[in-house]
């Protein structure tokens, strides 16, 4: 087991905030119950992070700096395309279900603090889509799928994955789901949003 004393203070505070902004998300999280989350006192935690926003934007960097590679690795890999599908689901919804907070997040600096989303991008290893755009131009060529541009294709699959993590309160109320029952549906969703996109481009 590892020693936390062993860990640095500022890993020791963003895997805190992680677990509360998953728990409370932004507005309901509190500095002083990170720095107990952590435990740290409150004043070193305003020493490495001056306003709760900037932890939670750390937190969010951190989180985004995971992700962006292995969408990349996906978009980029010589694979055919339903595979591509599959594996770009399956890593996407396994990666939000672990960090539920990141796309309300996303949506919510969008609309306060869109320089920051900006920032983001133009400062990340932000995953290309040449390959795939070249893969799904070519697929439609050869009569192999449907004729869909490889930008609606793509806004398709980021909208079927992204929406039940960021409209979780509503379905669940619509559905009249518990929390956990809800984690069911998401789990099941790592495939079944794959084989809902193939099926509506295949010819």
């Amino acid at each position: 087991m590892t020693n936390s004393r062993n860990i640095p203070a500022e890993e020791k505070i963003l895997d805190a905030a992680k677990r509360v902004f998953e728990n409370k998300g932004m507005v309901g999280a509190r500095m002083q119950e990170i720095a107990d989350e952590a435990k740290i006192n409150k004043s070193l935690l305003h020493y490495y992070y001056r306003s709760k926003q900037k932890l939670f934007e750390a937190v969010f960097k951190s989180a985004f700096n995971k992700l962006a590679p292995q969408i990349d690795t996906i978009l980029s890999a010589e694979q055919p395309i339903c595979e591509k599908i599959k594996n770009f689901t399956f890593n996407y919804t396994s990666f939000m279900v672990k960090h539920p907070y990141l796309p309300n997040f996303i949506l919510q600096e969008l609309n306060r603090n869109p320089d920051f989303v900006k920032d983001l991008i133009s400062n990340n290893n932000i995953p290309g889509m040449k390959k795939f755009n070249n893969q799904i131009k070519e697929a439609v060529d050869r009569k192999k799928i449907r004729p869909i541009e490889a930008e609606q294709l793509f806004i398709n699959i980021l909208a079927l994955n992204i929406f039940p993590f960021v409209g979780a309160p509503l379905l669940k109320g619509f559905l009249e789901t518990s929390d956990k029952e809800f984690k069911n549906i998401l789990e099941k969703r790592k495939t079944q949003v794959a084989d809902f996109i193939i099926q509506s481009i295949k010819l």
